[in-house]
């Protein structure tokens, strides 16, 4: 994890997970929150999920993106085609509630998503990486034209 946007999605998936800890564990309690989760026995396999795929994405793993993209996109991704079916249909059903819900799977969609692009990035950079203290001298050619010309100059006698 050398890059700075790598670091920083890391820190909202993990602000994201903590979050969702806390919406399953007040729905368990049986507490008011302004988020409920839509199922709460699946929202506990995916919080393990998700940590399993937070430590394959520290790792720079693409196994780990892509499943926490399809996690989160299985889960979010019916709310989200619902609540839109319902905001289209008609929007004065919907309560304050739902447009938070709404939100919320917005933010869990669109994480997985940039952590995907994140590292499908980074895999560019890793097949051509670009280091200054070593590139002037094996990917300059004038250097080398010069060294080659230089070197058959060299008239040393053998014993």
């Amino acid at each position: 994890m050398r890059n700075f946007s790598t670091w920083l999605l890391a820190c909202f998936i993990v602000m994201f997970w903590v979050f969702r800890i806390i919406v399953a564990l007040m729905a368990q309690m049986r507490q008011e929150f302004f988020v409920t989760p839509f199922n709460e026995t699946m929202e506990i396999i995916l919080l393990f999920v998700v940590l399993l795929c937070l430590v394959l994405i520290v790792k720079r793993k693409m196994v780990g993106a892509l499943i926490y993209l399809l996690a989160y996109g299985m889960y979010f991704g019916t709310d989200i085609a619902t609540k839109v079916s319902l905001v289209l249909e008609d929007a004065s059903q919907l309560t304050a509630a739902d447009y938070t819900g709404l939100l919320i799977s917005l933010i869990g969609i669109i994480i997985p998503v940039a952590v995907l692009l994140d590292l499908l990035a980074d895999k560019n950079r890793k097949a051509h990486p670009k280091d200054k203290k070593t590139d002037w001298f094996y990917k300059n050619e004038a250097y080398d034209r010069k060294l080659d010309d230089r070197a058959d100059k060299n008239n040393y006698r053998t014993l």
